[in-house]
């Protein structure tokens, strides 16, 4: 189906400009090319502009609460271990409220896509500083400045061993179809964390500021050499780098569970005190 036939015929909440626009376009490009149906992807999100996302396109969504999206995910993906899994936040929500669910689902390492619409700011409560925020930056409710370091998401996914991590522009949807096409097939926890400009209440980083730095790691870049991806996590500033930093197999969290290997849990039938033995041992982790 055209990507353009996944959209819902509703008005976003999203700006006029808002980057989260190119970001819907390009999942539903690399749904449409990835030949996957609506009826056969789950998206779940949290709470924020990006976490709105799910309303907009056509598929089985979830929407939990602020932060919580991962935990709901990976309980979602152990129900259904053969459904292609998209899990979409924002900074604030992943990093922020959700930060500690980031850290765990990598260790876990689920067989999710996970797209991150990094803004640099929450958007939805108008503007204060998130996780991302650079330090110094000045906003309505910081006037003095963002006191705090920016987190840095590539380099920690990259340091707890991610099984896949990129950073992709929505400005550059070419290039981002294409790491939402790999994220959704790779087999583990795929972290793509999408630079997204927010044209209403963050003023530095606009799709033009984005375009004089963002640069596509080389064709001869190694993603399995974790020292190199650690090194280019660390380059901010007047180069920023987009593509797949880091990409390696592991074992993931569903190959665990016999009870889940040949049938999918959703599709078995159990007593009562069966199905709350395997409940129960789904979260034994």
């Amino acid at each position: 189906m055209p990507d353009t036939d996944r959209n819902i015929k509703q008005t976003t909440a999203w700006c006029p400009g808002c980057g989260n626009f190119p970001i819907l376009r390009c999942l539903n490009k690399a749904l449409d090319e990835l030949n996957l149906k609506p009826h056969e992807v789950m998206l779940v999100s949290g709470i924020g502009q990006a976490a709105k996302l799910p309303h907009y396109t056509k598929g089985h969504t979830f929407n939990g609460l602020h932060g919580r999206s991962l935990p709901n995910a990976t309980g979602i993906r152990l129900a259904n271990n053969t459904m292609p899994l998209i899990n979409i936040t924002g900074d604030g929500d992943c990093y922020g409220e959700g930060g500690n669910h980031f850290i765990h689902t990598i260790r876990r390492n689920p067989n999710i896509a996970h797209l991150v619409h990094n803004n640099q700011i929450y958007a939805l409560t108008k503007g204060q500083a998130s996780p991302t925020t650079a330090h110094g930056t000045v906003s309505k409710f910081q006037p003095g400045g963002n006191a705090s370091e920016p987190l840095n998401p590539i380099a920690l996914a990259v340091s707890l061993n991610a099984s896949f991590v990129a950073r992709g522009f929505a400005g550059d949807q070419g290039q981002l179809v294409g790491l939402i096409k790999a994220a959704i097939t790779h087999k583990g926890y795929a972290l793509i964390d999408i630079l997204q400009p927010c044209v209403s209440f963050n003023k530095i980083n606009t799709y033009q500021w984005y375009k004089e730095r963002v640069y596509e790691l080389e064709a001869g870049y190694d993603p399995t050499d974790r020292v190199e991806a650690f090194r280019r996590a660390l380059e901010w500033g007047d180069r920023i780098p987009t593509g797949v930093f880091y990409k390696i197999n592991r074992p993931i969290l569903e190959d665990n569970f016999e009870v889940i290997k040949d049938t999918p849990l959703y599709k078995q039938t159990f007593s009562k005190q069966k199905a709350i033995d395997t409940i129960n041992s789904l979260f034994e982790f």
